[in-house]
């Protein structure tokens, strides 16, 4: 606690006064310009990545980047969407995987966590990753398979995004686009899915446009 303190001393006293006009235009209301999805791991700082500035992204995290599809008893992450996608309309989503995910490695291997049962249970919402990743990748060491797994994670995911009724409607009207990330924290370099390719690639050699098609992944 003596290290946060210290941080909020450092923030009132120097950051906040250096940027008063910032925060009294943010005081009167947000407009982000993009929801960013990630996990809640303590490694991965959306603003940090992206250089952006409080106010630019509204943000959702937890336990692996994970979108429940569609229910009627939907909760806390589709709630969230659904108030940046109608409430705030921002114009993208991106949904940001990343290396080393504690979230797939107990995905993977549950036995390791089944003193965590309320862990074991999110996952659930991304049983179709592990399916996917140990049906059709039984040649890739245990390494490259959790790596395999967070970006096909990521593309589950983003299926189960579409379902949610806010994100269906802007997308059928083409104002809403959505984009696949992974962030290899050890590089520190973002891939973003790139469509055409079937592949991930280095997001900066991506245009703007949003993922429409799913297809195999290449390792990163």
């Amino acid at each position: 606690m003596r290290k946060l303190i210290s941080g909020l001393h450092e923030y009132q006293h120097r950051v906040f006064e250096s940027q008063k006009d910032l925060f009294a235009r943010l005081s009167q209301g947000q407009a982000p310009e993009a929801l960013f999805i990630t996990c809640s791991d303590s490694r991965i700082n959306p603003n940090m990545i992206t250089q952006t500035e409080p106010g630019d992204l509204f943000i959702l995290r937890n336990a692996g980047n994970i979108i429940p599809a569609f229910n009627t008893f939907s909760g806390g992450e589709a709630a969230t969407i659904e108030f940046a996608v109608t409430g705030l309309n921002v114009k993208d989503i991106i949904l940001c995987g990343h290396s080393h995910c504690g979230a797939m490695r107990a995905l993977l291997y549950p036995d390791s966590y089944r003193h965590m049962p309320q862990l074991i249970s999110w996952l659930g919402n991304a049983e179709a990753t592990k399916r996917i990743v140990l049906e059709n990748y039984t040649d890739v060491d245990e390494e490259h398979l959790l790596n395999v797994a967070s970006q096909e994670n990521v593309l589950v995911q983003i299926e189960n995004l579409r379902t949610l009724p806010a994100v269906a409607a802007r997308l059928a009207r083409g104002d809403l686009s959505i984009h696949a990330w992974m962030y290899k924290m050890e590089k520190g370099t973002i891939f973003g899915y790139d469509p055409a390719q079937g592949q991930f690639v280095e997001a900066t050699q991506l245009g703007t446009d949003g993922m429409k098609t799913r297809n195999l992944l290449a390792e990163l």
